[in-house]
């Protein structure tokens, strides 16, 4: 029930009253999600996903995307490994989405997306998505050069508009096709993202992920922050929901990724493949030659009469 309520209040569902400083990244909302308790309920979270990964899988019907958004340090590493740890990875798949290549640029800019999309009976994960093109390339307008897009037709705020139109016809279209979306953004303060860079810095095995482009954008803060606010509220739809996930507190941006991920297979009603008719019939004369086989095997020992 707790669980529940959380997230309904992290859900936007009226995005056009969605303002970004409406959310605490900090908020833990009242609730106590440290040590034993969060660790429990996060376990309990990853067993339920892994039956219901399982049912997923052998139903065959719906494919789930999950889009992870966030700026630097916000977690997105952390929640892959800690909520998909009981998943099996062969119905699983995780697309990181790094600067677009030579021929990534020479299509549309949800060209790449689509090729990376989850089949049915599987769970895909964006780290980073098509969102993009909303964020880095909206904060770094240059970057449109490198598209090679017509120049009139990137004319001023119509522009942008016509992108969140795009990317909803996308996800309205793969909604309608059996594909479960859920977005999450990881809403990171930047003083604890100060901290973060940091501590990435000091302890040896985390400098491999500091890079001072990191430095760069934080620079760009307030940009970012504007542009996340308006991607939100241009894409939340009740077929693509966002969530803003508090992301200071990792336990609890970790439970809440998990529950929001459980509420939503579960809501799919998975079942596994029901085998009737003449499949069954054969199947009951496989399992009976399989048995009187293992009661023929050489060496198998006799019960003693008493």
């Amino acid at each position: 029930m707790k669980l529940t309520k959380l997230l309904k209040r992290l859900r936007i569902d009226n995005p056009e009253r969605f303002r970004l400083a409406d959310f605490d990244p900090a908020d833990d909302h009242g609730l106590n999600w440290k040590g034993a308790p969060a660790k429990a309920d996060l376990a309990a979270n990853q067993e339920l996903l892994a039956g219901l990964q399982k049912r997923l899988y052998a139903d065959g019907h719906w494919a789930v995307l999950i889009v992870l958004q966030g700026m630097d340090t916000a977690g997105k590493d952390g929640i892959i490994s800690h909520v998909m740890s009981g998943v099996n990875p062969q119905g699983c798949e995780v697309r990181a989405f790094k600067a677009p290549s030579e021929e990534e640029l020479a299509h549309d800019f949800l060209w790449r997306s689509s090729l990376r999309l989850p089949a049915r009976g599987r769970i895909g994960i964006f780290n980073r998505s098509h969102y993009e093109e909303v964020l880095v390339v909206r904060v770094h307008p240059d970057l449109l050069d490198r598209q090679k897009i017509p120049k009139k037709l990137r004319g001023g705020k119509e522009f942008w508009k016509e992108r969140f139109s795009d990317v909803r016809a996308f996800e309205r279209h793969l909604a309608r096709n059996g594909t479960v979306i859920l977005k999450f953004f990881l809403h990171i303060s930047k003083e604890e993202q100060r901290k973060r860079l940091l501590a990435r810095l000091e302890e040896p095995d985390k400098r491999w992920k500091f890079s001072t482009q990191d430095v760069v954008e934080r620079a760009l803060w307030n940009k970012y922050m504007a542009a996340y606010e308006e991607m939100i509220q241009a894409t939340s739809r009740p077929e693509a929901p966002w969530y803003v996930i508090p992301a200071d507190h990792k336990p609890l941006a970790r439970l809440a990724v998990s529950a929001a991920l459980v509420e939503a297979l579960q809501g799919l009603d998975l079942h596994y493949p029901k085998i009737a008719g003449e499949a069954l019939d054969e199947l009951r004369k496989v399992d009976a030659e399989l048995r009187g086989a293992e009661s023929r095997a050489p060496g198998r020992k006799r019960a003693k009469k008493r």
